[in-house]
């Protein structure tokens, strides 16, 4: 299992700006889960069960650092977890690291967060997640990263944000990644036939870190005041 420290740790508290509220921990043991919450692990094995309830228990952390009390968090249809009222959120886990992020939806339109232990990926897994495009760049890379588990990181994060906006999945075909290594962002451009635009496609973009053996990444897209 991953063992971090608690500097390293923080390193996603860098991707997000100050008004989102971020809670992380390195625990492997469960917490309670509250009964409304129930119903989304009810006939989970056992390891999910935890994992949903580090998770949640992160997401409570985070809530409480903007003034809500503790409350469960509960699943939608798609498995999503449903926030309070004015609340945008997201949760990831990785082996021995968990964190969830939150912000007022008067703030963030949405955002999505993702860990993963940096290493390779499977064989044979990059070819499902990615596209040509892609995989040319990846293939003249700078530096020796393990950029195919960025790019899925950089994924499921997008994928995090999109739903909340659309109801609607991503395939991994559909979000073409671009990194800008340098700047430690992505770009990612998704067809306008997803969600109608003034200018094209619709695009997201992210911030990435890695560091003490996590990926991390990140998108969300500010309020307009």
């Amino acid at each position: 299992m991953l063992v971090l420290k608690r500097e390293e740790i923080s390193v996603i508290r860098t991707l997000l700006p100050s008004n989102i509220a971020v809670h992380t921990s390195r625990t492997s043991e469960g917490t309670k889960v509250m009964a409304e919450e129930e119903s989304a692990v009810a006939r989970a094995i056992e390891s999910r069960r935890r994992e949903f309830s580090i998770g949640r228990a992160c997401a409570r952390s985070a809530l409480s650092k903007l003034g809500f009390p503790p409350c469960a968090i509960p699943s939608g249809p798609d498995r999503e977890p449903l926030w309070p009222s004015g609340i945008v959120g997201s949760i990831t886990h990785c082996p021995g690291f968990c964190a969830a992020a939150v912000a007022l939806q008067e703030d963030y339109v949405t955002l999505g967060i993702d860990a993963e232990v940096d290493e390779e990926l499977p064989p044979g897994v990059l070819e499902l997640v990615s596209v040509n495009e892609e995989r040319k760049w990846l293939t003249n890379a700078p530096r020796r990263l393990n950029w195919g588990r960025l790019l899925f990181s950089a994924k499921e994060s997008i994928f995090k944000a999109w739903f909340p906006l659309t109801r609607e999945w991503l395939g991994f075909e559909d979000a073409v990644v671009t990194f800008i290594p340098d700047g430690g962002t992505f770009v990612a451009q998704l067809p306008n036939t997803l969600m109608p635009t003034r200018n094209g496609a619709w695009e997201l973009r992210g911030r990435f870190s890695i560091a003490n053996g996590l990926i991390l990444t990140a998108v969300f897209i500010a309020g307009q005041r």
